[in-house]
């Protein structure tokens, strides 16, 4: 008998939980980046500043 027994603060939390998982999948394929994509890009900008230093006719 004591197993049909329902904890409503655990219930109510587990709500909560599951609430914030979907809504952190939902903004993680929205949102986001991997971590290797975000790396990919910081070294594509780094390079292209490096070409454009390069190519510089004065330092004036």
């Amino acid at each position: 008998m004591t197993e049909n027994v329902i904890n409503f603060k655990q219930a109510k939390k587990r709500a909560g939980y599951a609430r914030k998982q979907e809504r952190s999948a939902e903004n993680r394929k929205k949102f986001g980046r991997s971590k290797s994509e975000k790396n990919l890009d910081a070294f594509e900008q780094a390079q292209g500043k490096k070409r454009m230093d390069d190519r510089k006719l004065s330092d004036d």
